[in-house]
């Protein structure tokens, strides 16, 4: 289960423009040319603030090169965001989105990390799937409850 201290970059509102294909790199091939990225680039492409980048970077999920107090981002760190916020919108802990993201993109072929994370996602859904049933049965008492109550004595 998600803990709530876990994240706090300020992005509620704007995850909605982040889909699960533009995460998984489908829809924006054109943005692969660029060398090298600033703050403000990366922020807009993805939809996400620069405190949110910085949040990222202070948790140690990104370490982009600095030229003075400019940070520079390369295409291993584009695609390392890209992965941290796909496995956000999965519902992983920072922790979790921590080894995820040093797994897949660490050593070992592409076919190992591929299966890799296919496995850490099918676990996730389970797991997303428990939380629903447990949710559903909730709300079910919940309505019950309810029911019950409007009902005179």
């Amino acid at each position: 289960m998600r803990n709530s201290s876990d994240d706090d970059t300020g992005t509620a509102g704007q995850d909605e423009e982040l889909s699960v294909e533009r995460l998984l790199g489908m829809t924006d091939a054109a943005n692969e040319l660029k060398a090298v990225y600033r703050i403000g680039d990366l922020a807009n492409e993805f939809g996400i603030s620069l405190r949110s980048l910085r949040f990222y970077e202070a948790r140690g999920l990104l370490q982009p090169a600095r030229r003075g107090t400019t940070r520079l981002y390369s295409q291993d760190d584009r695609r390392r965001l890209r992965l941290i916020l796909l496995c956000k919108l999965l519902s992983f802990s920072l922790t979790e989105i921590r080894q995820i993201v040093n797994a897949y993109l660490g050593t070992g072929s592409e076919l190992q990390r591929t299966q890799g994370l296919r496995a850490v996602f099918e676990h996730q859904r389970s797991v997303l799937q428990a939380q629903r049933d447990d949710l559903d049965a909730s709300m079910a008492a919940l309505d019950a409850s309810l029911l019950a109550l409007d009902k005179p004595s």
